[in-house]
């Protein structure tokens, strides 16, 4: 695990992060007041927010599973895994095939003071931690290769991530670099928030993360194919994260009536 500087000391409590606020909806107790105010302004605007937040995580299940169990892959890099909330990538990748090696990244301090959470894997695979950043695409590869074979097939997940990285801070380069590194038949696994469905509630909470400091972009159906350019789409292609392969769904509640404003596919590198 990466990073010598006492985490607590560098977590910044003033401002609200979308780790924190992402874990106050899922019913997590990591998270500070300021993340608790963002989380209810966006509720007060889209009463659905917490229910998109489990349909993201689940989809992250199913994905995990549809390739460990049918694509093979036994290699998982997943960037912004944000704080614990069991059943981890790990979790679900080594339930299956215990000897799969997963390596997390994050940059927020207060996933690095729970990493410890993240890294208790089976003993025949193996869980790391890397502190940085997915603008940092060379660093997180380097140091992710001491656990992963870059060789081999890696399975790539950017869950909810991207929509906090503008089109001009070069999100979709960061991507087709990361996607660069991987060996054939790798896979990438990426959800991104929308506007398609619900565009005036997405745009006002778009508004109150903004007024929050963080930046938030939600893209078209278009917009997120674009991540998948050279790469073949598994069935069923760009879809809502709650209609994502749902016969893969294991421990899902009714997530109740209404869209889920986040896209979501699985594209794989041949």
């Amino acid at each position: 695990m990466t990073g010598t500087e006492p985490a607590v000391r560098r977590i910044d409590t003033t401002r609200p992060h979308p780790a924190r606020v992402y874990d106050w909806y899922l019913g997590g107790k990591d998270n500070y007041p300021v993340d608790e105010e963002l989380g209810r302004q966006i509720m007060a605007i889209d009463g659905g927010a917490p229910r998109a937040a489990r349909a993201n995580r689940w989809f992250m299940q199913r994905a995990t599973r549809l390739l460990v169990r049918e694509a093979g892959i036994r290699q998982f890099l997943d960037i912004g895994s944000g704080i614990p909330t069991e059943p981890n990538l790990h979790q679900i990748a080594q339930s299956t095939a215990p000897e799969s090696r997963v390596v997390y990244v994050d940059n927020d301090p207060i996933v690095l003071a729970h990493a410890e959470a993240l890294l208790r894997g089976t003993p025949e695979g193996a869980t790391d931690y890397v502190q940085a950043d997915v603008r940092e695409p060379a660093r997180i590869v380097e140091q992710a290769a001491q656990t992963l074979d870059f060789d081999r097939p890696v399975a790539l997940s950017l869950i909810a991530l991207m929509h906090f990285v503008a089109d001009e801070d070069g999100a979709y380069d960061l991507v087709d670099t990361l996607v660069g590194a991987l060996a054939p038949g790798s896979c990438l696994v990426l959800s991104a928030m929308t506007a398609d469905f619900e565009p005036e509630n997405v745009r006002r909470g778009i508004a109150a993360y903004t007024a929050g400091g963080v930046t938030l972009v939600a893209r078209s159906r278009d917009e997120m194919g674009r991540f998948f350019t050279g790469l073949d789409l598994l069935d069923p292609g760009v879809v809502s994260v709650a209609d994502w392969r749902p016969e893969l769904a294991e421990g899902e509640s009714d997530l109740g009536r209404g869209p889920v404003s986040l896209y979501g596919a699985v594209g794989r590198k041949v």
